[in-house]
């Protein structure tokens, strides 16, 4: 089956909580709203082969959140928990509603915490290869990013060629544009500075698994069966421990929204439309 076209989405900039942060935002009225985080070490541009077919049954808000992507970093935002907390202020101040989020990959902990200290605040969350089993499982080259006890030896090398080296392992590859994007985003220190972020799975994926039970917003897991990156245990984790979840499993490597687009779009799709929309969800 032929992917689906390369739709780009339009970029733009606003400024919240004192960083610019990238976005772009299909705009079109729909009684369902669904926020896109962006993967690691990807961009908003990561969701441009689903982007037309989402966008058909949502309006579209997808984020490059603080320090990934082109948006601004701060030392500060750079946990799960404190992100969670940023996901919450941004779809507050960009009058979201009560959305869904589509929050992949290092989006995963983040829509969680924000799930289980805002519970009015999300209408549904569809997350997945995203760091969560405790102890860690994790493969590489993700488990040395977070265990490694030295960090500046990834300061020292070509950011290009750590993002290169992740972007070759996409079945079928990317458009030239998007990759130069992803190149651009975490050129210079931007790509070891990001780390910083998973570098604290150790300490808050625990705390992130003592909530989880408590969570009733519905939550979709969506994993690669073949992820070497982010092992299919950790969806199954969540899966185990989430009140209101359901796990889907397609046969994909790591970055499953590029690999398999048509089914990944179906099970986000089947997860926004399968309940009524509640009034405010736009």
């Amino acid at each position: 089956m032929n992917a689906p076209a390369t739709t780009a989405p339009r970029i733009e900039f606003r400024d919240v909580d004192g960083l610019r942060i990238r976005f772009a935002d299909s705009g079109a009225p729909h009684e369902r709203t669904l926020v896109l985080t962006s993967p690691w070490p990807e961009s908003v541009f990561a969701f441009s082969r689903i982007w037309s077919e989402l966008a058909q049954h949502a309006r579209l808000f997808a984020v490059d959140l603080p320090g990934f992507g082109a948006s601004d970093s701060r030392e500060d935002l750079f946990s799960p928990r404190a992100m969670g907390r940023f996901l919450a202020q941004l779809i507050g101040e960009a009058e979201l509603g009560r959305p869904y989020v589509l929050g992949p990959d290092v989006g995963t902990a983040a829509t969680l915490f924000a799930a289980a200290e805002h519970p009015e605040l999300l209408a549904g969350a569809i997350v997945g290869t995203g760091g969560a089993a405790v102890p860690l499982q994790l493969g590489e080259p993700l488990a040395s990013w977070v265990l490694d006890p030295d960090l500046e030896k990834y300061r020292k090398m070509d950011p290009r060629m750590i993002v290169n080296a992740a972007i070759e392992k996409i079945a079928g590859g990317v458009d030239d544009a998007v990759r130069e994007d992803y190149l651009d985003c975490y050129d210079g220190q931007r790509f070891a500075d990001s780390m910083l972020y998973v570098r604290r799975y150790p300490v808050e994926l625990p705390e992130l698994a003592k909530l989880l039970p408590a969570i009733r917003t519905p939550v979709t897991i969506i994993n690669g069966r073949n992820d070497p990156v982010v092992p299919l245990a950790n969806a199954e984790y969540l899966d185990e421990r989430l009140p209101n979840s359901r796990l889907a499993v397609i046969d994909a490597g790591h970055m499953v929204w590029e690999e398999r687009p048509r089914e990944y779009a179906s099970i986000v799709l089947d997860a926004i439309t399968s309940a009524p929309a509640e009034a405010g969800d736009s």
